[in-house]
């Protein structure tokens, strides 16, 4: 889960916030603060991952408390302010989002911060970050983070695809072309028109037929080179 905290002093900025983060499964609210002061007692016995701030507040201001921070967790500026971006950058914020923002704007953002928090720092292992990433998809009127890696394959049905996961599986309204860009091609392989497979979970293949634990996947004619070059 991401834990995160908002420092507003406008209740309606809390609101819309909060509300985003109710269309992402992984996002914990802690704590709402509308001065920075109150942040700091919070931050003095807690931590969190993400902090949504806000700038212009009594007291306060919200580069000025970030200042005051021994270690600083990943912020997304929420502001009505344009004129303070290069400063927030300095500091190294996340993300730097001006009032009214949209909820994929905001999406973009979390993102953002999320692949920051996991980033790995080694550039040898940048191949594994792609694999062990996260995405979120659209389904039942949230947003769901999912693992990558958790992914068995994606089968196509009608304007939906189904995910299937290691435990789960979830109905999504994507195209399967759009599912594909979604994951690394270095772990994932189409196999037919309507089956996208993870390289690693393949048990077997047989003639014209993939299994995957107990899952047979066909293979298509014109996607059987993809699968040829697996085996080479």
């Amino acid at each position: 889960m991401i834990k995160y905290l908002i420092i507003d002093d406008e209740h309606v900025a809390h609101d819309i916030i909060k509300g985003y983060c109710a269309m992402i499964s992984s996002m914990q609210l802690m704590k709402h603060c509308y001065d920075a002061f109150e942040a700091l007692d919070y931050l003095r016995e807690n931590s969190v991952d993400l902090i949504f701030l806000d700038l212009n507040m009594p007291k306060l201001k919200g580069f000025d408390f970030l200042k005051t921070l021994p270690n600083i967790p990943k912020v997304i500026v929420t502001t009505a302010y344009k004129e303070y971006a290069l400063e927030g950058y300095e500091l190294e914020i996340t993300d730097y989002l001006l009032k009214p923002f949209s909820f994929e704007r905001f999406l973009k953002a979390v993102n953002k911060a999320i692949q920051a928090k996991d980033s790995i720092p080694t550039t040898i292992q940048h191949a594994e970050k792609a694999k062990t990433g996260h995405i979120f998809l659209y389904s039942d009127k949230k947003y769901i983070q999912v693992k990558v890696e958790s992914i068995l394959y994606i089968e196509a049905a009608g304007n939906y695809c189904k995910v299937v996961l290691i435990e789960d599986n979830i109905l999504v309204r994507e195209k399967i072309s759009n599912m594909l860009e979604k994951v690394s091609s270095e772990y994932f392989i189409q196999v037919h028109k309507s089956f996208v497979v993870a390289k690693e979970y393949i048990s077997s293949i047989e003639g014209n037929r993939i299994f995957i634990d107990d899952h047979i996947i066909p293979i298509g004619k014109i996607y059987k080179t993809n699968v040829i070059q697996l085996l080479r």
